[in-house]
């Protein structure tokens, strides 16, 4: 039987596990010998390689994060430990892969390809939501919601002592989790790379506010911006409101699956699969104006990625 390897690789993220588990049970059903992958790139070198049983994927499909654990290994990049990580795979029987991950992950098993032509078919996964050519990744929906939990619990003490909190969002340089969550969190103020932003305009908007019965205020920054402490001490001394900053931090990555991220990591799953079946190499599997498919890893790891230009419009006012 032909073996074929399923891993996860770069940041976790909720929808990872049930990806795994329909990758493996999909294959199997279509006559391949389906292995996991433990410790991300790093298994792959150091043959953290098993057959995945039935039991291994068995109970897995409400957890958070990735039961194969994941890992950033600088020694992919050297071609000896390449070598190293192909003759492991070469001595199970594998001759196809699926990596869950980001785009990092992508070029890695892209180059892997290119040196020895091992076919890999990528599953987009990361909350930031900041891989070019899909409008979904794995783990948004279920970050989106956690942070909007936070948010709810956060604005009912901010109004009970009227005060302003300050929350920050992952994201690295992308914007799209603070986006989301401001305009459905009904926050005053939003910060994100994508926009421009004026404080003494957001300032005369909130004094208004104020004067005319508005007793408490939620500002959604995201971590790339780096204004968090700044804004924070803004609003104390220009709108002179007691401030708080709240950090959500790795949270966001955490927690079980949310129904959409269940759902988008089958579809996914299966789609990758029958990429490898039909013998396409190097393809990403995307989700676009509501339509699932496939690109070439090329046209990915050249592109930039955008946050949909009517979530941007609707931010706008929230930055002025």
């Amino acid at each position: 039987m032909e073996g074929i390897a399923i891993m996860t690789s770069g940041g976790d993220a909720a929808g990872m596990n049930p990806a795994v588990k329909c990758a493996v049970e999909y294959s199997r059903s279509l006559g391949y010998k389906p292995f996991l992958v433990f410790n991300g790139l790093r298994g792959l070198i150091d043959d953290n390689i098993e057959e995945a049983k039935p039991s291994a994927v068995s109970g897995i499909m409400h957890r958070g994060g990735t039961v194969l654990r994941s890992s950033r290994s600088k020694r992919f990049f050297e071609l000896e430990s390449r070598q190293v990580a192909y003759e492991n795979l070469q001595r199970h029987g594998i001759t196809k892969l699926i990596v869950i991950g980001g785009d990092g992950s992508f070029r890695a098993l892209n180059q892997f390809y290119e040196d020895f032509k091992v076919p890999f078919a990528g599953i987009p996964a990361t909350i930031d939501n900041d891989i070019p050519g899909t409008d979904y990744c794995l783990g948004v929906d279920t970050a989106l919601n956690m942070i909007r939990q936070n948010v709810d619990s956060i604005r009912d003490t901010a109004n009970s002592f009227s005060r302003a909190f300050v929350v920050e969002t992952m994201g690295r340089h992308c914007g799209y989790l603070a986006m989301a969550s401001a305009v459905t969190s009904g926050a005053e103020i939003c910060m994100v790379p994508e926009l421009e932003y004026d404080l003494d305009s957001i300032g005369e908007r909130l004094r208004r506010q104020l004067e005319e019965g508005r007793n408490f205020i939620i500002a959604i920054v995201a971590e790339g911006c780096n204004m968090s402490d700044y804004l924070t001490r803004w609003i104390h001394d220009t709108l002179k409101m007691d401030a708080r900053l709240t950090i959500l931090g790795h949270i966001q990555r955490g927690g079980s699956p949310s129904v959409r991220d269940r759902l988008m990591a089958f579809k996914f799953a299966v789609a990758a699969v029958d990429s490898l079946h039909r013998g396409e190499t190097s393809n990403i599997m995307v989700y676009r104006s509501g339509s699932y498919g496939t690109l070439p890893i090329h046209k990915v790891a050249d592109a930039h990625a955008s946050v949909d230009p009517a979530l941007v419009a609707l931010c706008k006012p929230l930055c002025k």
